[in-house]
């Protein structure tokens, strides 16, 4: 079962935002709660904040909710930042022009789920692990092509 939490939307740009979510994936909850206290980045607070609220969604199902959650076998399965809406600004520019600049908006999503137990340690799945692995095939078909383009043009000539 996973327990989910999600901003809205934070003031920061997704590629920061990923740089702190990195650490944490796959952690348990209390070693990704360590980590987010000693980050220096200015986003790991609100992360923390985040991963708490998975937390405390997770204690409310199993008081509430009778659901049977073990809070010390909790490890964040997923962490996602997402891009959000976009705000366009203008910046002043010489001889009378202006240049438009894009401030980013991350959405933040945690997800957490209980590890086995018997004992056994699930692995946590890494978010984009088989989307890695497709582009680099991509690229070798590329190259295999591009090499049979260049051996038809030189036996043509």
């Amino acid at each position: 079962m996973e327990f989910r939490a999600q901003t809205r939307f934070v003031r920061v740009s997704p590629q920061k935002a990923r740089l702190v979510l990195e650490l944490i994936k796959g952690q348990r909850v209390e070693d990704a709660l360590n980590t987010l206290a000693f980050t220096k980045k200015r986003i790991a607070g609100q992360v923390e904040k985040l991963l708490r609220s998975a937390v405390e969604n997770a204690n409310y199902l199993s008081t509430e909710k009778n659901v049977d959650v073990d809070l010390d076998n909790l490890y964040v399965k997923q962490a996602v930042a997402n891009d959000g809406p976009r705000m366009k600004r203008i910046r002043p520019a010489p001889m009378g022009r202006a240049y438009r600049y894009v401030r980013r908006i991350a959405h933040i999503e945690i997800a957490l789920a209980e590890r086995g137990k018997n004992g056994a340690s699930d692995l946590a799945t890494v978010v984009g692990e088989e989307q890695a692995a497709a582009p680099a095939r991509a690229r070798k078909r590329r190259v295999v092509a591009k090499k049979k383009s260049v051996e038809k043009k030189a036996v043509k000539k």
